[in-house]
């Protein structure tokens, strides 16, 4: 049976050039619908996911970036199942061979021995204890985590040596590691950001297909700060014209379910991503898109999607870009939440041997 790619639970079904190689095939979807509507043995399928092993032989990245916020992080996967339409990490996985598009989403390298690796970066007398964020490019909670529970294994190295860690995540799994993250937490050395774009749990659903809903979300914020455990949401991408108006409800849900703190981040669309977010526009929004795109372009200096100029790259510039800096300022004075970044603690850090127990006295 002939066939073409279903879209359903997925934030792309496109397949663009990897900018590194000569060769790519184009596929016209345009052609397989008119197929489809004459062919009844012309069917859709759904992609599945596969998942490949990454023999990575070090865990820990550094970054020298003056706008990040941290220096060092942990990635136990590359790509990500959930699917974001906007995710500015689409454009890595052109170094692995894959596309930006579907194979981002569908093909994601497992990093098996991340919990090893890591627990001799900690043991190395060249290791500086610092904050590790987990992930700095993709979700280190995306479904497949359930299962391989190599976060959790992370988490348990991290608890040991008491290295602090910020995790960044939409997946409310992370509540199964409350107890990894208490420990850390009780030595001031664990944060946690639940990244929140929508309170609509439809447009959560096109926007990140395979991620947990936003009422899941919130529920895991209140069981985080509940814990103990220092908690706040990353409202992250605003995207102006589609969510921007959420910014006050998303703030007062926020503090509502316990959050310590709220940052934001504009939409950022690098490379390829530029298209992919173009395309999910024209799927779900046609009507909007040129609306957004040109409020996406006011924000990047009028004429272009991106902007990685250190600096403005993560707010923006111009006369939108202050609305939305004013808006998320009063909403978030008004729920009471802070945009000040939890600052970790280093000091309880302990050097163990691989393998080595910790002696309870």
């Amino acid at each position: 049976m002939s066939h073409y790619t279903d879209d359903r639970g997925r934030g792309t079904v496109s397949r663009p050039a990897n900018r590194f190689e000569k060769l790519h095939l184009e596929i016209d979807d345009g052609a397989l619908e008119e197929l489809a509507a004459i062919d009844p043995d012309f069917a859709k399928v759904r992609p599945r996911t596969t998942y490949l092993r990454d023999d990575s032989q070090s865990i820990i990245s550094t970054n020298s970036s003056p706008d990040l916020g941290f220096e060092a992080s942990l990635n136990p996967y590359r790509g990500c199942e959930h699917g974001c339409a906007y995710c500015y990490a689409r454009p890595y996985h052109e170094y692995l061979g894959f596309n930006a598009g579907l194979d981002f989403e569908t093909r994601i390298m497992v990093k098996e021995h991340a919990a090893d690796l890591l627990e001799w970066e900690l043991a190395s007398a060249s290791w500086q204890p610092k904050v590790l964020a987990c992930s700095g490019v993709t979700d280190c909670y995306q479904p497949v985590e359930r299962e391989l529970r190599i976060t959790r294994a992370c988490l348990e190295v991290l608890a040991r040596f008491r290295n602090p860690v910020g995790i960044i995540t939409k997946n409310a799994l992370v509540t199964r590691d409350c107890d990894h993250l208490g420990e850390l937490a009780a030595h001031g050395a664990a944060v946690v950001a639940i990244s929140l774009t929508s309170l609509d749990a439809t447009l959560a659903g096109r926007l990140e297909p395979r991620a947990s809903r936003p009422e899941a979300r919130l529920r895991a914020l209140r069981e985080l700060t509940d814990a103990g455990i220092p908690a706040g949401i990353s409202l992250a991408p605003v995207i102006p014209g589609l969510n921007d108006h959420e910014i006050p409800a998303l703030l007062q849900a926020a503090a509502d379910h316990g959050a310590h703190f709220a940052t934001y981040t504009v939409l950022r669309l690098p490379l390829g991503v530029a298209d992919i977010f173009s395309g999910w526009l024209q799927r779900h929004h046609p009507q909007s898109q040129e609306k957004i795109l040109g409020r996406i372009r006011d924000l990047r200096g009028g004429d272009r999607l991106n902007d990685s100029t250190f600096g403005t790259r993560f707010t923006g510039e111009g006369p939108i870009a202050e609305e939305i800096r004013t808006l998320f300022q009063v909403s978030a004075r008004r729920a009471g939440l802070t945009s000040d970044r939890i600052r970790l603690n280093t000091a309880a850090f302990r050097r163990l041997m691989p393998g080595q127990l910790e002696m309870f006295g």
